[in-house]
C-alpha cells in the first residue's frame, strides 16, 4: 500500500502523462494556428488563382511549374463545420465532395471550385455513427462514378462490434436529393480499432482501412464484399502514427496516408516512396489526389476551413509511376531492397524523411523527446515510491 507521499507522486505523474498526451495529440494540429490564420488572410487577399503560393514550403525541386502549395478554396457552407473526408469527382469537372464528422447525419456535399455548395445529398437508410473518411472510384463496367463513405471511427478502440462502409452511385445531376446506399459491414481479424482512412483501389475496387493509432496499420478487405455478413479485414502492413486519412492515386500506382504532421506516399503497404510536407492546419483531417494525379488536396475541420493544393515533385511522380512490364522483367532484385521486397525510399529533395526535424515515421523530434522525458519520469516516480514504502 502506498504512503501519502507515494500517492501524491502517482497523481502528479498521472497529470503529467495526460498533459503530455494532449500535447502530442494536438501537435501539428493546433500548433501554429495563429500563423495559419494570418497566412490564410494574406493568401485570400492576394487571391487563390495561382497567387499566394509558398514555393519554399510546397514546391521543392522538380515541382510543377505553377508554384507551391496554395489554398484551392474555402468551404462557404455554414453547415460544413467538421470536414472529415474529401474526394474529387471521378467523372464531373470541378466537383469536390466532403462530409462532416460524427453526429451530423448521413449527408454529403458537392462543392464547386469556389467553395460553394452545389448540392446536398442524404443517404437513404444509412447511419452516421462516426463518419471519418470517403473515397471515390469508377465502376469499370459502366464508367459511372462511385462514392464510398466510411463509418469507421471508434474512439474507444473496440466499442462497436463492427464498422460500416456505404457505397453510393455518384449522382448524375447536382441537385439536392436522397440517394440509395449499399451497406457493407466489417470487423478486424484482431479486434476493434479506431480508424479514419479508407482506400479504394481505382482499378480493382479492393477496399482497405487505415487505422488511427500510435501503431497504425493497413487492413485489407476481401476481393468480393458481402452484404449478408461482416467482411473480415486482415492486416497487410503498417501505417504512420495517428493517420487521419488516406487515398489512392487515380492510376492506382501509389497511395498516400495523411497524419497530423505530414503525408507519406507508398507504392504498396510497407513500400514507402517519400514523405511530403503538408501545410499547417488547425486539425488535419482529409487528403486526396487531383484527377490528374499531380497534386494532393488536403483539408481541415472548422468553419470556413481551407482546402490546400500541394504539388507532388516530379521525382515522386516518376517513382510512383509503374514500370513497363519489360523493364520489370529485366531488373534483378536488389540485395538492399526494403523489408517488404520493394525499393528503398526515393531520396527526393525537400521530401526526405527527417529534413523538417521529424522522425522518419512522421513524428516530430520534440514529440520523441517528450516521450523519453515521460519514461524517465515514470522510472523516477517508481523508484521514489519503492523507497518510501520499504
Amino acid at each position: 500500500m502506498l504512503s501519502k507521499q507515494g500517492e501524491v507522486v502517482v497523481r502528479v505523474f498521472a497529470v503529467a502523462c495526460l498533459t503530455a498526451a494532449a500535447v502530442l495529440a494536438g501537435q501539428g494540429a493546433w500548433a501554429g494556428e495563429d500563423r495559419d490564420t494570418r497566412r490564410d488572410v494574406r493568401e485570400d487577399t492576394r487571391g487563390n488563382a495561382g497567387h499566394g503560393t509558398r514555393s519554399g514550403a510546397g514546391a521543392g525541386q522538380g515541382a510543377p511549374a505553377d508554384g507551391g502549395e496554395r489554398i484551392l478554396f474555402r468551404f462557404k457552407d455554414s453547415r460544413i463545420t467538421e470536414s472529415s473526408g474529401l474526394a474529387v469527382s471521378p467523372t464531373g469537372k470541378d466537383v469536390y465532395y466532403t462530409h462532416n464528422d460524427s453526429s451530423a447525419g448521413p449527408v454529403f456535399f458537392a462543392v464547386g471550385p469556389d467553395g460553394r455548395t452545389r448540392a446536398t445529398f442524404t443517404l437513404r437508410g444509412a447511419a452516421s455513427r462516426d463518419w471519418e473518411g470517403m473515397a471515390a472510384s469508377t465502376d469499370p463496367q459502366t464508367g459511372r462514378g462511385v462514392l464510398w463513405f466510411a463509418d469507421i471511427g471508434d474512439n474507444l478502440e473496440g466499442a462497436w462490434p463492427d464498422i460500416s462502409v456505404y457505397k453510393v452511385a455518384e449522382p448524375a445531376t447536382l441537385s439536392d436529393a436522397v440517394v440509395p446506399a449499399v451497406r457493407y459491414r466489417f470487423r478486424y481479424e484482431d479486434g476493434g480499432h479506431n480508424a479514419e482512412g479508407i482506400l479504394v483501389h481505382p482499378r480493382t475496387g479492393r477496399l482497405s482501412i487505415v487505422t488511427k493509432q500510435f501503431a497504425g496499420a493497413v487492413y485489407q478487405a476481401p476481393k468480393r464484399l458481402r452484404t449478408d455478413r461482416a467482411n473480415v479485414l486482415r492486416k497487410v502492413g503498417s501505417a504512420p502514427i495517428m493517420a487521419t486519412d488516406a487515398a489512392y492515386a487515380p492510376d492506382g500506382s501509389s497511395f498516400v496516408i495523411r497524419t497530423y504532421f505530414s503525408a507519406t506516399v507508398y507504392r504498396a503497404p510497407g513500400e514507402q516512396i517519400a514523405r511530403v510536407t503538408m501545410p499547417e492546419l488547425r486539425q488535419a483531417e482529409s487528403i486526396t489526389y487531383t484527377r490528374d494525379g499531380r497534386y494532393l488536396l488536403t483539408g481541415s475541420e472548422g468553419s470556413r476551413s481551407p482546402v490546400y493544393r500541394v504539388p507532388l515533385p516530379e521525382e515522386v511522380l516518376g517513382a510512383a509511376a509503374p514500370e513497363p512490364t519489360s523493364a520489370r522483367r529485366q531488373a534483378a532484385p536488389s540485395p538492399t531492397s526494403g523489408a517488404a521486397g520493394g525499393p528503398e525510399p526515393t531520396p527526393v529533395a525537400r521530401v526526405r524523411a527527417g529534413e523538417d526535424g521529424s522522425a522518419a515515421s512522421g513524428v516530430p523530434t520534440s514529440a520523441v523527446l517528450l516521450w523519453l522525458a515521460i519514461a524517465a519520469g515514470a522510472v523516477g516516480a517508481i523508484t521514489l515510491i519503492a523507497r518510501r514504502t520499504r
